[in-house]
């Protein structure tokens, strides 16, 4: 390429770069002024670490959350944990477990001396209550519950207390995620046994209204290395120490190092890039869109982007399948739901996306086409997906012989004549998303379909994906990790089944619903997963769920990013993954830009390797 054209060409992105700078700028000081300071000073003197959220918290219950990020893997612990890293099961709460010759047993024994945040014993009589009476009870709907079927029985282990420090769980036939269920939050019976037992005028249990995001956070009584300080909405989370969080005795050092941690609620991807490049926040995800801006500036601005590989989770339009009415009312117009029960109409959307411009235009060329709900990383992942490369001839053929027609003018006619147009959803301040369902628009405007493309607030998806069951498309996201068994998704009347999602226990009755042969199919090849232990044998049946969920399409996956985030070089140790980003280890880290400044010296020999604050539990949810 000529020189000369090359040096214009450089300039002119640089005036774009500073005018966009200039606009996120605007931005960027409008929220700070909302943030009061709190994350918009430089925190270089403050023994903390600043991140930053899309959404407020929609609940500060554990039990009741769908939502990913979400504060509780700051404030709770599990029996076990797993670590990110090495992807083995270490102990947490419970010191250690034995399982039967069988494989039909476990006995947890849990630490001694281990305590609530407000001084009161945890003991295995609250293991006992968060699993029989929270997680397990059929009253209380949660996306946990489903995790903890086992076998064709569907049934529940047999969950109890030994002694003061063991507890067993015993189930009738062997399930191969037996054990890793047991990382889910253990929650105080002394504070929430009152609200399960008492119920409401419509006989529901109290503990469904209980510590929601207008609770006091000192109200909440939490045993993980942080407690809630303060919540101001729409602007920020504060979290404080735990002073009686069990690592300080279980490793005889003063846990957590770091003092605060603070989300700073920003709506923006965009504004969030700016607090981070002004030094309000401390790590921030990269947009592939920025990538090359910021990484000309990690050493002047004193940090790093870690590349993990590709992203843990599944991002993916769905369209909602359900036939079903409530109160008379199809939760579809009927014309619409016809149009995306047929199979054709499906793949052919499929085809018409090009995966390839999302992937070059919107990730700068960051990420790989996806093709599974199974993360890559994982070992269960099936290599020989093909998937839907872009082909509009293709595409056009399945939308004819699916029963449609073009008009002159090139628009799409289902078989009554009826126009093809519909409304497609995703969350507001996600950019990416964002920029996909605009090229998603785009891309189905060629095969002669007309999108309506709507952004919302996160917390409102989410209520039409588990209440009001109202929306016709949406660009989502589910959190993954290694283990394959997602039955909470693939189970049929599973918390997040939400392509054709039941209503939950409590809501109106769903009447006219339809199950599918391959809804089936894919709950019957998850039960069989399992039902065997051995990797060799539960590895053809996660192929072929992965292979059945490809024809039939109840999600059209898109772009499998690279796992990118930029952290400040404050923390230390730093040992980035995919599955557990920078700070899973974060209740051993330390602030060594505090320490500077305080003129504290650090010792190397005081970083520990295991961790549980921020590592995904094994439920898949809905990520933001």
């Amino acid at each position: 390429m000529d020189n000369g054209v090359e040096k214009r060409r450089s300039q002119m992105n640089r005036v774009k770069w500073t005018r966009q700078i200039l606009r996120w700028l605007g931005l960027g000081l409008g929220v700070c002024s909302l943030l009061l300071m709190v994350a918009c000073a430089p925190t270089l003197h403050l023994n903390q670490l600043v991140l930053s959220v899309l959404s407020d918290p929609k609940t500060f219950n554990a039990i009741l959350s769908q939502e990913s990020p979400n504060v509780f893997g700051l404030i709770y612990d599990g029996l076990i944990t797993e670590n990110p890293i090495t992807t083995k099961i270490e102990p947490a709460l419970a010191e250690s477990w034995e399982i039967s010759p069988d494989k039909l047993s476990i006995i947890f024994t849990l630490r001694e001396g281990l305590q609530w945040s407000d001084g009161q014993p945890l003991t295995v009589d609250d293991v006992d209550f968060s699993y029989n009476q929270l997680y397990l009870n059929p009253k209380i709907p949660n996306n946990y519950r489903d995790n903890f079927r086992v076998g064709r029985s569907r049934s529940f282990p047999t969950i109890r207390k030994l002694d003061e420090r063991r507890i067993e769980f015993k189930i009738t036939e062997p399930f191969a995620p037996f054990l890793e269920n047991a990382q889910v939050p253990i929650l105080p019976a002394h504070i929430l046994r009152k609200s399960v037992e008492t119920l409401d005028s419509q006989g529901k249990p109290l503990f469904l209204s209980t510590w929601g995001t207008d609770t006091p956070p000192d109200k909440i009584i939490v045993s993980g290395a942080y407690q809630l300080k303060s919540y101001f909405t729409s602007q920020r989370v504060i979290f404080a120490k735990n002073p009686l969080y069990w690592k300080r005795k279980a490793l005889n050092q003063p846990l957590p190092f770091i003092e605060r941690v603070i989300w700073a609620i920003v709506e923006s991807t965009d504004t969030a890039l700016v607090q981070f490049r002004s030094g309000s926040l401390d790590s921030v995800s990269v947009s592939p869109d920025y990538y090359s801006l910021i990484k000309q500036e990690e050493e002047r601005g004193n940090f790093k982007i870690y590349n993990g590989g590709s992203a843990y989770g599944a991002s993916f339009l769905t369209f909602n399948l359900n036939k079903g009415k409530i109160k008379g009312k199809p939760l579809v117009d009927p014309i619409k739901s016809a149009w995306f029960n047929n199979l054709n109409f499906r793949q052919a959307i499929a085809y018409a996306i090009d995966r390839d411009r999302m992937i070059n235009n919107i990730y700068r060329g960051l990420g790989v086409p996806q093709n599974s709900l199974v993360s890559v990383q994982s070992p269960f992942y099936n290599r020989s997906l093909k998937g839907y490369r872009f082909n509009l001839e293709q595409s056009k053929a399945l939308l004819i012989a699916g029963g449609f027609s073009y008009r002159n003018d090139g628009t799409l006619l289902d078989a009554q004549g009826h126009e093809v147009r519909f409304t497609l959803s995703t969350n507001a301040g996600n950019k990416i998303r964002e920029a996909m369902g605009s090229q998603i628009k785009e891309d189905l405007a060629k095969i002669g379909i007309k999108v309506d493309f709507s952004p919302l607030a996160f917390n409102v998806l989410v209520n039409k994906l588990s209440n009001s069951l109202d929306w016709e498309a949406m660009i989502m996201g589910l959190t993954g990790g290694n283990e394959p068994h997602a039955p909470n998704v693939w189970y049929v009347d599973g918390n997040l089944h939400m392509f054709n999602q039941d209503t939950q226990r409590g809501s109106p009755p769903l009447s006219g619903r339809v199950v599918a042969p391959w809804e089936q199919e894919i709950e019957d090849l998850s039960i069989k997963g399992t039902q065997v232990i051995a990797f060799e044998e539960r590895k053809p049946v996660y192929d072929k769920i992965q292979q059945v969920a490809q024809e039939y399409l109840p999600f059209i996956y898109l772009v499998n990013p690279y796992s990118l985030s930029a952290v400040r070089n404050c923390f230390e140790p730093i040992k980035y993954s995919a599955l557990g980003g920078a700070f899973w280890n974060l209740d051993q880290q330390v602030n060594i830009c505090y320490q500077k400044a305080q003129g504290i010296k650090t010792s190397e020999g005081r970083f520990l390797e295991r961790s549980s604050a921020l590592v995904a539990g094994p439920t898949v949810q809905l990520s933001d």
